[in-house]
This record gives C-alpha cells, structure tokens and sequence, in this order.
C-alpha cells in the first residue's frame, strides 16, 4: 500500500486500515507509562496546588514549581473503575471490570501514547536530561551535561537555549496503542500529542513559564539525545521553557551557521541505551506505522526554512448568512479546579438549555487560547492552519443548522440550515455517544492535504497534533462553561465534509467533538491529589 492510500484510509475508511481479522490481546497490553529500570531518580513534590490562580511571577525555575507543572500537564490524576455487561448472543451474560489511570489531557482509549522528556539547568538537581515518571511523579537521570549547544544545533539554531532554564520533549511510544488500534493508531498519537501539548501550554501559562513549539528537528539527533530506540519511539514536538518572553529567544529562522545533518551531530555524543518496561511479553511488528515514521524524519536542516503560508493551509473561507454572536470576554476560570472537572462522557450527555452567549463564550475562548509561538508561522503572524465548524441545534437565539465559526469576525457563517442529528448519529461506529442530547456537534477542520506540499509526510502527523491543541481548548472552554465533551474519531469525515461543503474549500473533518450538559458518569472515581 502507497504511503499516500495509507493515509487516505486512515481518514475516509479506518476500518481498512487494520487487518480484519485482528483482535487486541489484552493480555500482552503494555502499561500506560514507560517505566526505566537501574537508574538515579529524583522525587518531585506530591503536594501539588490545587489551584493555580493567583500564582506569582517566578524570579527563578525551582523543581518543586516544575514538578507540579508537568504533574498538571501529563500525572496521573484519577483512577477510574468502570463494569461493563457482557451480551453472549442470548446466553447468560457477565460483567467485566475495567481500572483505568486518567490525566488531564484525553487521549483515545486512555492509553496515553506520549512520553515527557525534559532537559533542565536549575540549581535544584544535576543538570542533564530526564523522564518524566510519572506512574510515581519523579524524574529519573538519563544523561548529565549541559546540552544547550547541542540541541540549538539541532532546532537549526533557531532557539537560544541559553535564555531557557529548560525544554519538554513530546514523545510517541508506537507499541503503547497499536497492541489496540493497530494502523489507526497511527492518527490517533498525533492527536495524543496535540492534546498533551495543548495542556502543557495553558499549565505553562499558570506557571509563568513562556513557551515555543518547535515541530521541525533533527529527529534522529534529538532521539539521539534521549536514548530512544527508534523502531519504538519517537519525539514529536520540542517545547523550549523560559522566564523571558519567547521573542527574546524563540525563532523560526536559523542564523546562518551552515548546513548541518543529523548523522553529523549524533557523532559528537555517544550513544546510550536504558533499560525500560511496559509490561508486554512481546509485541507484533507495527511496519506501515515505522515507514510513516521514516518518511517524516528530517534529516538535514535544510529542511527548516521558511514555509509558504498558502501551502500549509489559510484561513477557512466561504459559508453563506452570517449569524451574529454576542460580544464575550476571555472567560476566567481556576484551570486547576475545570481540569479535574473534565471527563468524556459517553451515554451520559443529557439535553440541557444552552443559549447563545455561551455558544459565543465557548468559540471565543478556544480559539483566543489557541494562538501560541511555533517554527511554522514564519512570517511572524498567527497561522490559521485549523478552524471549527459545528452542527448546532437546540441553542437559544442561534438557528439550527451547520456553520463554520469565523474567529476573526466573532460570527457563524450559516452553511446549512436544519437538524443534522440523524446523520451524524448513524455516522458513529462504535453508538457509545447519544448526538440527540448534545446542543454542539463541532468538527476541527484543516488542509484535505496535509500541508504535505510544504511539509512532506511530516505535515501530516503536525496537523493532527494542532487539531488535537485546539480540541484541549474546546474541552476546557466548555467545563468552565459547566458543559463536557467527547472527542470522537469513530465518525464519517465524508459526511461531514458534504454537511459543511468542504471539499470547495480544500479542507476536510479531523475530529468530532460533541459538547454539552452531562449527568455523573455511573463509574467509580478518585482523584489521586491531596
């Protein structure tokens, strides 16, 4: 199968995207964290705020504030006990009993996908690179040193690390969800990603912390860096941290210091190999996944210069009667306490009064949140690479109907008027969500190519990770607005690119989030804080 079908199925015809005859086995599932075996580690505060407001401005990084950072960003934070009733096809039937380990960021299946890695220079610990346990919230020491040449050299010389106290590496481990999806699996960790990153920032931005997403790297260098074997894992994104504003130190284009590939700078550290676990005995081999994989590398810093807006996406255009939205103000909310509020509801959504004020609060916000420093804006200005769209019914002063959300202009942009509940609900494969009870059906929206004119095969796996950034937004929008939502990749994208008349406008559906009111979900649940 081309790299280009492959892609193509993952989107339009997941089903065929996996063997039919495959079946995970649960009883070789790995753990939902890697856990490294013989090395030093380093305990970080479990006495971890909860709140986040009202938080002064740090003089200096200290590990206690960084741990409770990426405690908010990727700990675990709740243990969920689920019973399922078991249909034999007429028989007596069973129950089956499901723990679950959640965080604060969605990922599909609870299977978490992603690693933290870190490096940090403060005066607390040695400096060096690190893991992020976080099955027992620790660092553990992967190599020491000072690294800041090094990884700028491998950003293109577009950081300066030296202005940062540190950098989060956002990892996929390809196993962690393959035993499950198989090739899906393959969507599903850039969306991982981007709902780790997407929480990652609006944590960093309690912490006083100034952040840049670096998507284009020397893979093989970075990987390098980390120890990481990669026939399993990989880094996806580089996010810098600082006390100083990121135009001090954030760029997206290199100095000028010469042409410099991956294999020449992993020649100036020497390799190193940890032993790690994830529980399963064996694992079968995921080969459409490490192609994906080596096609998106980049190998050369060549690759880093600028990028033509106009071939990684632009701002959506078209929609027809425009609908007026009331003016709103940035919502202010305790991240902290609407984080631990978020679940995914499944049959639990219940049909609650939703007006157009908080339609209007909760497209305001995900997407004033959304804009953040990143190598892909070169030109300075905000790209507009993803938007939303969304089948609305049921809202007080707002018109069912299918419209896309102009962020820029605060208004809905009518597409089609009516109640598109049916198809949407026969649209979802798996019926674990009831669309007749949710007011907002929205769909994040982007480039039907995958920016892979400008970017490759790479664009791909950085698209989804944006979609999923912008879907952490909207899921944290509508808690502080008292309503959930359950991001859904079990839908029909064909459908819903015909709803909203997007094949015209070149782009097409990633992912579908309903929101609205939910009851308590019938689960057994407690937080793990104090």
């Amino acid at each position: 199968m081309s790299l280009k079908s492959f892609l193509h199925k993952l989107h339009y015809d997941p089903d065929h995207s996996r063997p039919p005859d495959f079946e995970p086995d649960w009883n070789n599932a790995p753990l939902g964290y890697k856990l490294y075996r013989g090395l030093p580690t380093f305990a970080l505060s479990s006495e971890v705020p909860l709140t986040l407001e009202g938080r002064s401005v740090p003089v200096r990084p200290e590990i206690r504030d960084i741990g409770h950072f990426l405690w908010y960003a990727y700990g675990l934070a709740q243990m969920c006990q689920s019973v399922f009733y078991m249909d034999y096809g007429g028989l007596e039937g069973g129950t089956s009993v499901v723990h679950s380990f959640r965080r604060f960021a969605p990922s599909g299946g609870s299977l978490y996908p992603s690693e933290l890695y870190v490096y940090l220079k403060t005066d607390d610990l040695p400096v060096g690179i690190y893991h992020y346990d976080t099955a027992h919230h620790r660092l553990v020491q992967l190599r020491l040193g000072d690294f800041d040449a090094y990884l700028a050299r491998g950003l293109g010389d577009r950081c300066d690390l030296s202005a940062c106290f540190g950098a989060v590496f956002v990892s996929t481990v390809f196993w962690k969800n393959f035993f499950k999806y198989n090739n899906f699996s393959y969507r599903l960790q850039g969306l991982d990603a981007g709902a780790l990153i997407g929480q990652l920032l609006e944590t960093a931005k309690r912490f006083g912390y100034h952040t840049g997403v670096y998507f284009r790297f020397l893979d093989r260098a970075v990987n390098h860096l980390l120890g990481l074997a990669e026939q399993e894992e990989s880094v996806y994104a580089i996010i810098p941290l600082s006390l100083q504003p990121a135009s001090g130190w954030f760029s997206s284009s290199g100095t000028g210091a010469g042409v410099l590939t991956s294999r020449q700078l992993c020649e100036l550290l020497p390799a190193i190999r940890h032993e790690s676990y994830i529980r399963s005995l064996q694992s079968i081999e995921f080969p459409m996944l490490l192609r994906m994989n080596e096609v998106s590398l980049m190998e050369t810093t060549q690759s880093f210069g600028p990028l033509e807006t106009a071939n990684i996406g632009g701002m959506m255009t078209g929609g027809g009667e425009r609908v007026a939205l009331p003016r709103t103000q940035r919502l202010s909310f305790d991240l902290a306490s609407v984080v631990r509020k978020r679940y995914s509801p499944h049959l639990d959504f219940v049909f609650g009064t939703v007006d157009a004020y908080q339609a209007a609060a909760l497209l305001h916000e995900a997407t004033s949140s959304f804009p953040y420093t990143n190598d892909l804006d070169t030109s300075g200005e905000p790209g507009k690479r993803v938007s939303i769209y969304g089948c609305l019914y049921g809202i007080e002063g707002i018109p069912d109907g299918a419209y896309r959300y102009d962020a820029l202009a605060h208004e809905l942009r009518l597409i089609h008027a009516g109640d598109y509940r049916m198809l949407l609900q026969q649209g979802i494969a798996i019926g674990n969500v009831n669309l007749f009870q949710t007011p907002f059906c929205l769909h994040v929206a982007a480039d039907r190519n995958h920016y892979a004119d400008a970017l490759g095969f790479r664009g791909y796996r950085i698209q989804q990770m944006e979609a999923g950034m912008l879907v952490q937004r909207l899921l944290i929008a509508g808690v502080a607005l008292g309503l959930n939502g359950h991001p859904l990749l079990s839908f029909n994208p064909a459908d819903c690119d015909k709803i909203y008349k997007m094949e015209a406008e070149g782009v097409t559906s990633l992912i579908q989030v309903p929101l609205g009111a939910c009851r308590p979900s019938s689960r057994l649940e407690g937080g793990l804080y104090s």
